[in-house]
Parts: C-alpha cells; sequence; structure tokens
C-alpha cells in the first residue's frame, strides 16, 4: 500500500509528546545499525507486547505511575498473573495414551467453579477457574512426568519413562488472580538496558485469597482423578504457604498495568483503550485487564484489539479527541 510502511530491527524508547504531555507526537526508535530516529505521528497505538507496552508509558512520562504506599497513581497498577495447578495422572497398562498426539482444542473442560457459576460464600475465596484435560503433544523434557518416588536420573528413570509414558495424561486448573495493593510493575531504579532506558521491575506474589482458591480447585483435580481411575497422581498444586516462583513453568499469562477503566483516579486507558492523559494514544493488549481471568487471555485481547480499531476509524479519526468525557 502506498500509505504503508514497516520499519524493522526497530526498538521503541519512548512515545514523544509536547510541551503540555498532552498530545503524542510520535515516537523515538533504534534502528539497526543503532541510530536513533524519530517518527512523527499524529497517532500512536502501543501494541508492544504487555511488559513492553507497561514500560513504554513509564519511560515515556505518560500517566502518573502507581506507589503502592499511598495507593495513588494508575501506570503499573493492577498487575496480575493467572494460578495454574497441575495434575499428572497415572493409568495401568491398559489404558493407552498417545503423548505425542493431540492439540489443546480438542479437550473438554469444566466451567462450573468459574466466576459466578458457583457460591463462593462457604469457600472463603472469590473469583475462580476453568478445569480441563487436554493433550497437546509432549515434549521430550518437560512432558515426562513420573509417578512420585520415581527415580529422577540414570537406568531407574528410563524404566519409569518406559512403564508410564505411554499411560499417563495429566488434569489442569487455570484460575483467576485478583489485583492487590502490593503487586505491581515500575522501573527498576539500578538496573538499565544496553540503550540506558531503566529495566522494568515486576513485584508480585501469591496472596491468601489466590491460595485458598488454588487448594480448593486442586481437591476437584484430585476428585476428577480418582473418578477416571487413576492409580496415583503427581504434581503441582499451590496451597498456603507457597509463594510465586519462577524455577517452575506456571503459565505466562501476565495481565493488567495500564488497567481499562470508567475513573481516570484508578485506571490508565478508557472503555476503548485511549489514554485518559493524551488521547491520540491508544494501548492495546493484556495490560488493559483489571485483574488475571482464568482463561487464556488471548482471545479477549484480541476482540478488545478489533473493538478498539472500529472506534478508532469509525469515531475517532472522524473527530479526534477524547472519546469518554469525565
Amino acid at each position: 500500500m502506498p500509505n504503508f510502511a514497516l520499519r524493522t530491527h526497530a526498538h521503541v524508547l519512548k512515545v514523544n509528546t509536547d510541551r503540555t504531555g498532552k498530545v503524542a507526537t510520535g515516537v523515538t526508535y533504534v534502528d539497526a545499525e543503532g541510530h536513533e530516529v524519530e517518527q512523527p505521528a499524529s497517532l500512536v497505538i502501543l501494541a508492544a507486547f504487555h511488559l513492553h507496552n507497561v514500560r513504554l508509558m513509564l519511560s515515556s512520562g505518560i500517566g502518573k505511575p502507581y506507589d503502592p504506599d499511598t495507593g495513588q497513581g494508575t501506570v503499573g497498577r493492577n498487575f496480575c498473573y493467572q494460578l495454574l495447578n497441575s495434575v499428572n495422572l497415572f493409568f495401568d497398562q491398559s489404558v493407552y495414551i498417545n503423548q505425542f498426539m493431540g492439540a489443546g482444542g480438542v479437550g473438554q473442560a469444566i466451567e462450573d467453579f468459574y466466576a459466578d457459576n458457583f457460591d463462593h460464600g462457604p469457600q472463603g475465596f472469590i473469583g475462580g477457574g476453568v478445569t480441563w484435560g487436554r493433550q497437546t503433544g509432549n515434549g521430550p523434557v518437560r512432558g515426562i512426568p513420573l509417578p512420585s518416588g520415581s527415580p529422577r536420573w540414570g537406568s531407574g528413570w528410563k524404566a519409569a519413562v518406559k512403564e508410564n509414558f505411554l499411560h499417563s495424561g495429566r488434569i489442569e486448573a487455570q484460575l483467576s488472580n485478583m489485583a492487590y495493593r502490593g503487586c505491581f510493575l515500575d522501573l527498576d531504579p539500578t538496573y538499565r538496558d544496553a540503550y540506558g532506558t531503566p529495566l522494568l521491575r515486576m513485584t508480585l506474589n501469591w496472596q491468601d485469597n489466590d491460595l485458598r482458591m488454588s487448594e480448593f480447585f486442586g481437591e476437584r483435580l484430585s476428585q476428577i482423578g480418582k473418578a477416571m481411575g487413576a492409580k496415583s497422581m503427581s504434581g503441582r498444586v499451590l496451597k498456603r504457604g507457597d509463594t510465586w516462583d519462577t524455577r517452575a513453568y506456571q503459565s505466562t499469562h501476565i495481565n493488567g498495568g495500564t488497567a481499562m477503566g470508567a475513573d481516570p483516579k484508578t485506571s490508565v486507558v478508557n472503555k476503548y483503550l485511549q489514554s485518559w492523559d493524551v488521547s491520540n494514544l491508544f494501548v492495546l493488549g493484556a495490560n488493559v485487564f483489571a485483574h488475571g481471568i482464568g482463561y487464556n487471555p488471548t482471545g479477549l485481547v484480541g476482540a478488545l484489539a478489533y473493538w478498539s480499531a472500529a472506534n478508532i476509524r469509525s469515531a475517532y479519526l472522524k473527530s479526534p479527541g477524547p472519546l469518554v468525557r469525565v
């Protein structure tokens, strides 16, 4: 197209604004040769993945950074993750499961304990999640679960893999993660990248509500495994006292940091994903979620991108300015 240019090998450092700080004038990026280039623009859309979107907002000085001590500010607030409980099921030799085959979309999901589908009162937590069994095709290392007590190396490990690999499966529960005052994103005061820009710092830990919910779903997973006839089960179910640990894979579905909302005092973008502070800046991605959801965020991220694009085209371009007045 004559009015489109794709700049590859470009690393955006910041969104530029005018003297008022209320109008975006373009972006500054580093090209493949290491030169800083200023690209003028009348409209800027951040779609640089969750973490870099938040980092760009902070690095560009757009919006007020969140302060967990006072509870004031919005950029970096509402940072959430997603809890993942995973239980491996081991069956006798009569049950054959081809671990090399499968696709995530052909599994079975249970939504009985998702969102408001059940009574939370007796359980002592809010939120919920989806429980599912699906065969996605296991890899050679992460995809070889073994019963508890199996050797972890050598000939004993090989023998256990041979005995169990084609007779095992997995059920999981992906759970929501609420927003908490002490979970947030900010610019690191010490560490910087190769361009001199502060790195993004993540402050996060599981809270009592999360772990109570995890224990509840752990019981449901155990009940399902027994009903399926598993001879043994192993895996990971987060319990009270556990802390966030990066050593074991636990989902990569991060949320929040530039939350969408109706109040500029508690959100970064309006319902059209338009910045409250800079009206010609739109911010897309799971960073606009107010909290972590149980399901994977991809579908909702795509839908919100279409929603924002449609309103930019139908409303903003015809009359540039705030699409929501407060």
